[in-house]
């Protein structure tokens, strides 16, 4: 199939160079790399796009355009994040946030603590399925927890910010996992397990280093962790009914009633606040919604003028195995990642290029969706210009670089990505093994 690769245009491609010059310039410039919007930056480039190839009338690339932004799998992406954030703003408005946050602190043994925070850490993230969200909820924890203890602060927000991370590459209803499974045309669950494979070895080495490197610290924190298990239980359900292979569509609904209910019952919020928490959750994912949209046409624009042909012709051109055609679609996420400082971003821009990779190369879609969201997630946990480092350091009160340093399970997450595509047969045979066919 390689030598059918048609060379295609390489000038097809400005528009995302022109995308990455205004966000990456803005950044550059201004020293904050969320002062030009992503969306801004993209509407931008897709005027580009449109004006790009004038022996087409405009009226036929604009056609080209509303057909890739109306994609039924992009499409699909933007109602699942939009029922994700109205889940997300229930539960959060219900109380379940700080239940699970107070149920794990109560139970945690204090020689333990450090690294029950990294274990809390994944937790919530995994339920919540948002990695600042996670930072934000257990960042003033951790604060005082440095404040009682001699543990060096920029070390405890290394743990909250790599156990936060551990769940954005995982949770169901994380806006990335979302993005990677619908880009790729996998199962949740199936990308959920084959993913969990790879960095579940990350995970226990990172409990260990955390476990040996805090045994000369003790603490005991004195307060009262008030919480009500009913609140814990959305999180479950979602968690559970995801694995389960229950329709995403189904499990979201089922979550935001499940836990509108509680929050009824529980008098969190009555009828209109319920409509309140849930209208405030799908506003959340308005931009990113709306950005899925518009590199959706931009994405099919350049398609169509030859850039994707040349994407994978000069990719093509470089690997001759599986293997390496793995390796590019890493590499592909990871330098769109560092531009772009969004994982999201990146998986959804990503993903088109990493799709036709894998067709091309016969890699189990299953195994590109965990790559995309593996790479795209430990180098967002690594930059200090990505909101994960910036809200720790902005609670710590210290700059995002100190931090880097007590990174472990990024670190080990990108270690056991290289090793996973190094090693893609044996990990072929796991997925195999565990039936997640």
């Amino acid at each position: 199939m390689k030598n059918e690769t048609q060379k295609g245009n390489p000038l097809a491609l400005l528009p995302l160079g022109v995308f990455l010059v205004l966000f990456i310039g803005s950044g550059v410039i201004t020293g904050d790399f969320y002062k030009m919007p992503a969306l801004v930056a993209f509407i931008i480039a897709s005027g580009v796009a449109l004006l790009f190839n004038s022996k087409i009338s405009l009226e036929e690339k604009m056609h080209v355009f509303c057909k890739g932004a109306g994609d039924p799998g992009i499409i699909l992406m933007v109602i699942i994040f939009l029922l994700a954030g109205a889940f997300s703003g229930v539960a959060k408005a219900m109380g379940g946030v700080d239940s699970t946050v107070n149920l794990s602190l109560s139970i945690l043994p204090s020689n333990l603590l450090v690294t029950g925070l990294f274990v809390i850490g994944c937790f919530i993230s995994v339920s919540m399925g948002t990695s600042v969200g996670t930072i934000a909820a257990l960042a003033p924890i951790g604060l005082g927890i440095a404040q009682k203890t001699s543990i060096p602060i920029a070390l405890i927000m290394g743990v909250v910010v790599g156990g936060a991370m551990f769940g954005d590459n995982l949770s169901m209803i994380s806006d990335t996992t979302i993005a990677a499974v619908r880009t790729q045309g996998c199962e949740l669950k199936d990308k959920f397990k084959v993913n969990f494979l790879i960095v579940l070895p990350a995970a226990i080495v990172t409990i260990v280093l955390l476990t040996v490197v805090t045994s000369g610290y003790s603490v005991n924190l004195n307060g009262n962790y008030d919480y009500e298990l009913i609140k814990v239980v959305p999180y479950l359900l979602v968690l559970v009914g995801a694995l389960c292979g229950v329709n995403v569509f189904l499990l979201l609904g089922s979550g935001i009633i499940f836990a509108g209910i509680v929050g009824l019952v529980t008098n969190a919020f009555d009828i209109f606040g319920l409509i309140e928490a849930i209208s405030g959750g799908i506003s959340g994912m308005y931009e990113l919604s709306l950005l899925a949209i518009v590199i959706g046409g931009v994405v099919a624009l350049i398609k169509f003028n030859g850039g994707i042909d040349y994407v994978l012709y000069f990719i093509t051109s470089k690997i001759n195995s599986k293997r390496g055609a793995e390796f590019g679609i890493a590499a592909l996420v990871s330098v769109i990642d560092l531009c772009t400082a969004n994982n999201t971003i990146a998986i959804v821009a990503a993903g088109p290029l990493a799709k036709n990779i894998s067709d091309e190369y016969g890699i189990d879609k299953r195994k590109s969706a965990s790559i995309l969201d593996i790479f795209s997630s430990c180098w967002q946990g690594f930059i200090p210009y990505g909101a994960q480092l910036l809200t720790a350091a902005g609670v710590a009160g210290i700059s995002p670089v100190e931090i880097i340093p007590y990174l472990y399970y990024p670190g080990l997450m990108f270690v056991c990505g290289i090793l996973s595509i190094i090693f893609s047969n044996e990990v072929t045979k796991r997925i195999k093994s565990n039936k997640v066919a």
